[in-house]
């Protein structure tokens, strides 16, 4: 065990939040930045920040390019896919699948783990896609592509709350890989979160977080009365649920 493990900071933390969450080409991390998994869950809004970043970059690159506001939406969720390999969009289909495709705990956790996608996966997809799309197409007419970012950073600050206050529902897979974080390294990512969030759009971004929140704590009622706790596609799920609940609110707003 090297001294990094325990502390609350590293030099390694922002990149391995990136290796966990994207699927962008890092440069290859030593071992024992790999010892702390649990502790940068911190830095989850500080990749949120560079995914949203780098998809906002194409979606000014669209407007630039005089698109419609729906093609530029489009392109910025197309870029938020790629980035991350689509693994919060899986998780969320794979979610659907499994908690209302099957009548008992062990059973869903079957259908989650399969990779084959169903009726519920597909038409969550549809659904919160053309949400998603929605939400940000009505941002970028007005302007507001600070909220994009904004969402992209606190919705990533919100799994690791599950990852610690729900136990893992399966003794396998990239959550239980990681581990609970500790409630110290949870609270800063909140914080970091937070700041972030009120930098981009000042007191604005206040109901938003709060809808965010009790959009995930939603999230974490159904799943551990379905299966008994969190998975990787909780998580993922949890990330598109509470993005696209803070850009709708954002919208109801403006």
């Amino acid at each position: 065990m090297t001294k990094n493990d325990t502390a609350p900071f590293s030099m390694w933390d922002i990149p391995l939040a990136l290796v966990l969450l994207t699927r962008l080409p890092l440069p290859r991390l030593p071992e024992e930045a790999f010892t702390r998994q649990s502790r940068a869950v911190w830095a989850f809004p500080l990749a949120g920040l560079i995914v949203g970043a780098m998809a906002c970059g194409i979606g000014w690159i669209a407007i630039w390019a005089q698109l419609p506001v729906f093609a530029v939406a489009g392109l910025i969720v197309a870029a938020l896919i790629a980035i991350t390999g689509a693994m919060h969009e899986d998780g969320l289909a794979d979610t659907f699948d499994g908690l209302w495709g099957g009548f008992t705990p062990e059973r869903r956790l079957e259908i989650m783990k399969d990779s084959h996608i169903g009726t519920y996966g597909v038409l969550a997809l549809l659904l919160f896609q053309v949400l998603r799309i929605t939400a940000i197409a009505a941002l970028v007419g007005a302007e507001v592509m600070t909220g994009v970012l904004a969402a992209c950073v606190f919705c990533r600050s919100l799994m690791p709350v599950l990852m610690t206050f729900l136990r893992n529902a399966r003794h396998s897979g990239l959550s239980h890989s990681v581990g609970a974080p500790p409630v110290s390294a949870v609270l800063a990512g909140l914080a970091v979160a937070a700041l972030l969030a009120l930098g981009l759009l000042g007191a604005l971004a206040l109901i938003p977080m709060l809808f965010a929140m009790i959009a995930s704590l939603i999230v974490a009622k159904i799943a551990k009365a379905k299966i008994g706790g969190q998975t990787g596609d909780i998580l993922g799920a949890t990330q598109q649920i509470t993005e696209i609940t803070f850009l709708l609110t954002l919208i109801a707003l403006i």
